[in-house]
């Protein structure tokens, strides 16, 4: 943005305000999508899984898809493969950290969710071994997430219509859960509230992804380490508040279901739509260290709410804890001279 001084404290500032714009414009996004979900009678699990999941992951969106098109996919590439790692080891730790009581995790969640969700991160890997995602690869990705979508759903359907009347108990305290953070007002004013969330996100990216690059240009750090940290983190917070807020009332299902949701969506949508974009070439560094390193955090994560189905303070702690080793990690093999 031409506009805009060649200034680092500015640029610095800039940063922090468009990571505050994006954060109220994500909750305005979050209600205004479960606003209209409600209001059109749509079921909780296409609300959780399609509406809110594709809302708490827009800014992830905006900002690797505009990368991309601005001829820098490998930011794109770094924030949604830095995400998963923040949404794993940041978000999940930290809504665990201030629970009040231990989190009880639904087992179908790891049984089916937490199973393709590993496979996808291998697929992730698998495509980018040749050193680029092409647009034909991001299509291959945008279509696996189309047809695991269209999966969820129907096979919700099929189980609701198998169990019968405890369908229809299960569906109202559903309904009578997902009420209590609906935000008032007529569809039309949620329609209101879901452009306006659009509308922040696609300005406040704008702002982050060219206040980023100066700042990566100005002190010599690679765009990647960017992408990979300091965007990461900033796009996460819509699940890291999302994730503290399930948790301190006691949904450790729901914290745990937007969490794999968001890491889902970050490697098929994000990816996929930021390669269809421009393909990515990807780094070595990338191929061999922050990879490996989210596989790691995925099969850790899964591996602790597996045990006992629970997710008490000690398992927060031990994520946050591993989140602090890959920043130290990351910072030494990407910027500290070999």
């Amino acid at each position: 943005m031409h506009f805009i001084p060649d200034n680092i404290v500015i640029h610095f500032v800039i940063l922090a305000g468009s990571f505050f714009l994006l954060s109220k414009s994500a909750d305005f996004l979050v209600d205004g999508s479960v606003g209209i979900a409600a209001k059109l009678k749509v079921p909780k699990m296409i609300i959780g899984i399609v509406l809110v999941g594709f809302a708490t992951t827009a800014p992830e969106f905006s900002v690797s898809v505009l990368s991309a098109l601005k001829g820098h996919p490998e930011i794109a590439l770094g924030n949604a493969v830095g995400s998963v790692i923040a949404d794993d080891a940041l978000a999940l730790a930290l809504g665990i950290i201030v629970a009040p009581v231990a989190l009880k995790v639904d087992s179908r969640i790891l049984k089916s969710a937490g199973i393709f969700l590993i496979c996808i991160d291998l697929i992730g890997f698998g495509l980018a071994a040749n050193g680029v995602i092409s647009r034909l690869e991001g299509l291959l990705l945008v279509a696996i997430l189309a047809g695991y979508l269209a999966f969820v759903v129907l096979s919700e359907k099929k189980r609701k219509a198998a169990a019968g009347a405890a369908a229809e108990t299960e569906e109202a305290e559903e309904i009578e859960e997902v009420d209590e953070h609906i935000k008032p007002g007529k569809l039309s004013l949620q329609f209101f509230r879901f452009g306006i969330g659009v509308a922040g996100v696609l300005i406040a990216s704008e702002f982050l992804v060219d206040s980023s690059l100066f700042i990566a240009r100005f002190f010599g750090v690679p765009e990647v380490i960017i992408g990979l940290t300091m965007i990461a983190i900033g796009t996460s917070i819509p699940e890291i508040a999302t994730c503290i807020v399930a948790s301190r009332k006691g949904h450790g299902d729901l914290a745990l279901g937007d969490i794999i949701g968001a890491d889902i969506l970050n490697i098929l949508w994000i990816v996929g739509a930021a390669a269809v974009a421009n393909p990515i070439v990807v780094d070595r560094n990338i191929m061999f260290f922050a990879f490996p390193v989210m596989i790691l955090v995925v099969l850790v994560m899964l591996l602790l709410a597996r045990a006992g189905y629970t997710l008490q303070r000690w398992k927060g702690f031990l994520l946050l804890g591993l989140y602090g080793l890959y920043l130290t990690a990351t910072v030494i093999f990407f910027y500290l001279p070999s």
